[in-house]
């Protein structure tokens, strides 16, 4: 089997386990390929935190999950130094935190105070941890997977924008549809009885994350043409220069994308097309993935705010404006 082969087949038997948000799985493949961070929003129960654990059962990887509350200290995630006493003799020992896991799902992320969220900086951007004045990388494969509740905003502490913008993407998960809901209610009801039965299950083969890395050197030869470069460059310059476009759009814009935002277009589209099959990226592949990169580096005005005017209906109407050289 070749590398995609075996990502797609990893992204099928995921989907077995996560009825109706194909959306979601199909982001959290172009993460791990983009080698990027996900911020993953929407209400409990939607299968945010089971969808990053059937990727850690399916994968050989290791998953750590860090549940962030208000009295959460830098510490317990990074890991600290301890002394060790033996034979008259003491000494200082570092002890691993989670975050030395492959997948971290760092759930209701924005629960925990500023100097927590923090302690992911170093690790999501630098891959690496420093305690004591000593730094500790990370594996190779490591990939941060953060949840927040958008309506819960009673002792929440919204995320800073330096921290926003190392997510590779922000996804948003709505409801299933109605046959999909059903899917669900059978799919729990089997295991529930598999559970109850005691029933013999059959071992998970587990992916070989070497075909990851595999994966991530084939996407470094996709072809991305001058004129799909200057339209992503576009998409960008439209969020800071609204008004080059559309006098109304620059009431809308506060701040633009960050250059983070024009890499991260550029990987998660490659990623796209080679998941697609093609060794090329089309305008259709930005266009897909121009939201969920864009949607959390943008700042929306006053104006904006008090129109309910959302940053996905900004991101839309950008890509409706620009046009392909």
């Amino acid at each position: 089997m070749t590398a995609r082969d075996d990502i797609l087949a990893l992204g099928q038997r995921i989907g077995q386990s996560i009825i109706g948000q194909d959306a979601m799985v199909e982001r959290l493949l172009l993460g791990l390929l983009s080698n990027g961070h996900l911020l993953v929003e929407g209400l409990p129960g939607l299968a945010k935190t089971r969808a990053i654990k059937s990727l850690a059962r399916n994968l050989a990887s290791e998953l750590s999950r860090v549940q962030f509350t208000p009295d959460l200290l830098p510490a317990d995630i990074t890991g600290s130094e301890i002394y060790f006493s033996e034979g008259g003799k003491g000494e200082f020992k570092f002890q691993q935190g989670p975050i030395f896991a492959n997948l971290i799902l760092a759930d209701e992320i924005n629960r925990a105070p500023a100097k927590v969220q923090s302690a992911l900086l170093e690790a999501m951007e630098e891959r690496q941890v420093t305690v004591g004045g000593k730094s500790y990388p990370l594996p190779d494969l490591f990939m941060v997977m953060a949840t927040q509740n958008p309506i819960e905003q009673e002792g929440t502490y919204p995320l800073p924008e330096a921290q926003l913008d190392r997510f590779l993407m922000h996804v948003e998960v709505g409801y299933p549809d109605e046959k999909s809901e059903a899917a669900i209610m059978r799919l729990n009801r089997n295991e529930e009885n598999a559970a109850h039965d005691k029933a013999i299950v059959a071992p998970v083969e587990r992916l070989d994350p070497q075909a990851v890395f595999d994966a991530r050197r084939e996407i470094g030869t996709v072809t991305v043409s001058e004129p799909v470069e200057k339209y992503m460059v576009a998409l960008v310059f439209a969020t800071r220069y609204p008004d080059r476009y559309d006098k109304e759009l620059a009431k809308l814009l506060q701040v633009g994308v960050s250059p983070r935002g024009v890499i991260g277009l550029d990987k998660v589209s490659r990623s796209r097309a080679w998941l697609k099959g093609r060794d090329y990226v089309t305008p259709d592949d930005v266009k897909a993935v121009a939201n969920d990169v864009f949607r959390h580096r943008l700042i929306l005005s006053y104006d904006a705010h008090a129109a309910n005017t959302t940053a996905d209906q900004v991101i839309d109407r950008i890509t409706s404006l620009v046009a392909v050289s």
